[in-house]
């Protein structure tokens, strides 16, 4: 693998293009209006066009699609028909389901949910599992927000309203008493608290991946939650609920990126635990992080578009080097941590 497609130029797809151009790949970017000034080469590409898109894609040995999650089905469609290995970050259940049914026939690696949450954090809980004789319970948290919130929601929409608003509203899988449950987003409020910042942790859609249904006869109770800065849950119940936009879901992305643009000072919170026994006695496990923004080739990354970022390219530099597979369906909860810090991209999690 040395020729890798990245379609969908904004914050994490051109970090993202510039993160595997530092790890030695040939590197094209596409976007429906190609950027100029890009280190790498960047072309303008309507990946609703299939046509385009299968021609875009058949002199590359991989794609990353760094796009909202609706395009990601057809996107994969085609790089299973080319035979390339497939790379994305979606949150979307659907999508992954319908990747997962044509990895049975895929020639190269289709992995998708490679980014923080799903991903990062599925290899972190696995981790943690690991450590058990007997794992009863494993909770995995991730917020990415402002460092210095304002307002009532406290919130900036640094991450696709798209991406969000989809977590925000469908239903959530989640592991109770060893039953695969589907539950209610923005519910089962909790208070959690990192280096003296109080948060509220929430359920949310897809941020487990496929985890459920690995660890369904092993580990009886899992779930996924976002966090977000009190009162916010509250509030967006209120949006989406008793205002009725959930019926509108563009509007309400619209609406909500204008209220809430992206800042640059922003902070993502890790917090991921398991508890269960250890020669025969019963402990707990923990991983906890603030990753804040960093400098890369010369410029400050926001640490959303950083942690997404460095996620999904250390996976492919894995699978380059070849400590992952090259073909079929990878789980992330299948990629040691160990090795996934060992890499270049990984090791900026250590700080």
């Amino acid at each position: 693998m040395k020729t890798i497609a990245v379609l969908g130029l904004g914050k994490v797809g051109r970090l993202a293009a510039e993160l595997l151009l530092d790890t030695g790949f040939e590197v094209i970017g596409f976007d429906l209006v190609a950027p100029e000034g890009m280190p790498f080469e960047a072309k303008s590409l309507d990946v609703s066009d299939k046509s385009a898109l299968s021609g875009a894609l058949g002199t590359v040995d991989a794609v990353l699609s760094c796009l909202p999650y609706s395009f990601n089905k057809g996107v994969a469609e085609t790089a299973h028909g080319l035979g390339i290995h497939y790379f994305d970050l979606t949150e979307d259940v659907p999508t992954t389901k319908a990747i997962i049914a044509m990895s049975d026939s895929a020639k190269a690696l289709m992995a998708p949910q490679c980014g923080l949450a799903p991903g990062f954090v599925g290899i972190v809980g696995a981790h943690l599992i690991r450590q058990f004789e007997s794992c009863r319970s494993c909770r995995m948290r991730v917020g990415a927000l402002p460092q210095h919130p304002t307002g009532l929601m406290s919130y900036s929409f640094n991450w696709s309203p798209e991406g969000v608003v989809n977590e925000y509203l469908n239903d959530c899988e989640v592991l109770e008493d060893g039953q695969l449950k589907q539950v209610s987003p923005m519910e089962w409020v909790e208070k959690v608290v990192i280096g003296g910042i109080e948060l509220e942790a929430f359920t949310t859609s897809g941020g487990l991946g496929t985890m459920c249904e690995t660890y369904r006869d092993s580990v009886p109770n899992m779930d996924y939650k976002t966090m977000r800065y009190p009162g916010h849950v509250k509030l967006m119940n209120f949006f989406f609920h008793e205002l009725l936009m959930r019926e509108r879901r563009k509007e309400a992305g619209e609406i909500l990126v204008n209220a809430k643009p992206p800042v640059e000072d922003d902070v993502v919170y890790v917090h991921v635990s398991a508890e269960g026994t250890i020669n025969g006695r019963l402990a707990r496990k923990e991983f906890v992080r603030a990753l804040k923004p960093i400098e890369f080739a010369g410029k400050q990354r926001t640490a959303i578009a950083w942690t997404t970022a460095s996620s999904v390219a250390a996976v492919i530099e894995m699978v380059r080097d070849g400590s992952l597979p090259s073909r079929g369906f990878l789980k992330q909860e299948d990629i040691r941590l160990d090795a996934f810090l060992a890499t270049k991209n990984g090791r900026r999690y250590e700080g």
